[in-house]
């Protein structure tokens, strides 16, 4: 699968020309993010929020037989079991040879069994910003139980490129509880990719700067 970075929470995943878009943010609820205008066969949402819930800027084309099985782990967007926030969904989308999830955002500690249902995955897109989120420490500690084969981080702020919401945190702070770390220039990368180290810094697909 090929898994894009548009920008936020939002990812792209395609897989023989079938698409799915996973939390596209309204327009203008992200700063220093172009417009969502992406079209797919599904869009997935984690939760009700405007910065992940614009399916109206997805052109949606449906299609019957996907190449995906899709995996739907109920959890809290708070570490008060919703009462902050409310509820958050996880994704796992699978094709066969791949297995991705998508944390939404997660703010809260998983059950046992979520663990287990989140273990041998290839990709993991999780957010590290915090205030909303679990934090970086946070997020570190849930890739070491986890386990993933790569880490992309998502919902954090990027003073240099000007994205994310001011109160959030940066992505340094998670690439420095972590072993190491590879930052590209790109906002694409392939489920069965090879890297050289087990985290991965993309750069979003709808970057203003």
């Amino acid at each position: 699968m090929n898994i894009t970075w548009i920008g936020h929470s939002c990812f792209k995943v395609e897989k023989d020309g079938c698409v799915i878009v996973l939390d596209p943010y309204e327009d203008g609820s992200v700063p220093g993010l172009s417009s969502v205008r992406e079209h797919a066969n599904l869009v997935l949402c984690s939760h009700e929020h405007g910065d992940h819930n614009a399916r109206e800027l997805v052109e949606v084309e449906e299609k019957a037989d996907l190449p995906f099985q899709i995996t739907r782990i109920e959890s809290y967007h708070d570490g008060s079991k919703g009462k902050k926030r409310g509820p958050n969904t996880i994704h796992i989308i699978e094709d066969g040879s791949s297995r991705i999830a998508h944390m939404g955002d997660i703010g809260c500690e998983l059950e046992p069994d979520q663990i287990q249902l989140l273990k041998n995955l290839d990709v993991l897109l999780v957010p590290v910003g915090g205030f909303f989120t679990i934090n970086a420490k946070e997020a570190a500690d849930l890739v070491s139980v986890l386990q993933p084969r790569i880490t992309v981080p998502m919902h954090y702020k990027d003073r240099k490129e000007g994205f994310g919401f001011g109160v959030l945190g940066g992505v340094d702070a998670f690439v420095k509880c972590m072993p190491n770390a590879v930052t590209l220039s790109e906002s694409r990368i392939e489920s069965t990719g090879s890297f050289d180290a087990p985290v991965v810094v993309l750069r979003p697909k709808n970057s203003a700067s």
